[in-house]
């Protein structure tokens, strides 16, 4: 497992530079990772995971100037995201097949937060991937994941025609990219979880005044936390509904 949170870690610091970069249409590839104060090129020195954070002391070896705690944030929960996969699949398919949803998952709920919008650009890869996925080996049939989209999709699109725009399109394309990756049956679970926690934060942030009726909340982390939830746990939350039915 300790391999797989290296690898988490090192794949956050990625979706790291996929947070900052796409919703400002620049490329994920070039040019290399630099100060955004002084643009000087950050060195392999400055860019280990977590530790250059912390031995540097959150701050640019060359200017001083202070980078944000985000950036180690990112790293340790896409490091422990892995992990937790890891350790519920194993090293397979579908640990491959869920952990590129993750990563999605957490780009997208980072860059909902600082510019309230889910990129076209993300979730076109999610679903190209999508696809992908379902044409590989034990994946999901095509029915299943084809009534996973519909359902992802087409319940937000609902929701978003009633309450007339309440509900932005890019939180409608992500739930029809994880429609694609878990199926109807984990959708239909992760649509329910995401109004749930999305609900009870709401009313908590009202409650304490910090947001009113009015004010945005991004909706993004609250369907990466349904999503992934439903991603680990389905089997064993259908349980106990069931047991709490009889």
């Amino acid at each position: 497992m300790f391999v797989f949170l290296i690898f988490g870690l090192l794949i956050g610091s990625f979706l790291n530079v996929v947070i900052y970069r796409l919703p400002n249409n620049k490329s994920i590839v070039s040019p290399p990772s630099s100060c955004g104060s002084c643009g000087h090129r950050l060195g392999p020195i400055d860019l280990v995971p977590v530790l250059s954070y912390v031995f540097l002391r959150g701050r640019c070896r060359h200017c001083g100037a202070k980078f944000s705690p985000r950036y180690p944030l990112v790293e340790v929960l896409t490091g422990g995201l892995f992990s937790l996969l890891y350790w519920r699949f194993g090293f397979s398919f579908d640990f491959i097949r869920f952990a590129i949803l993750t990563c999605i998952l957490v780009s997208a709920a980072f860059i909902d937060i600082d510019h309230r919008i889910i990129p076209d650009k993300l979730n076109l890869f999610g679903i190209v991937s999508g696809i992908v996925f379902v044409f590989l080996p034990d994946s999901l049939s095509v029915k299943n994941a084809l009534l996973g989209f519909v359902a992802g999709g087409g319940l937000l699109l609902l929701v978003a025609v009633i309450s007339r725009g309440a509900m932005g399109g890019g939180d409608i394309k992500l739930f029809a990219v994880i429609g694609i990756f878990l199926g109807l049956e984990k959708t239909v679970l992760a649509l329910f979880l995401t109004f749930l926690f999305g609900g009870i934060a709401g009313i908590l942030l009202i409650a304490a005044k910090i947001k009113s009726r009015k004010d945005y909340i991004p909706f993004g982390p609250f369907i990466g936390i349904g999503a992934f939830i439903a991603i680990m746990w389905y089997n064993e939350l259908i349980m106990h509904y069931l047991k709490f039915l009889n």
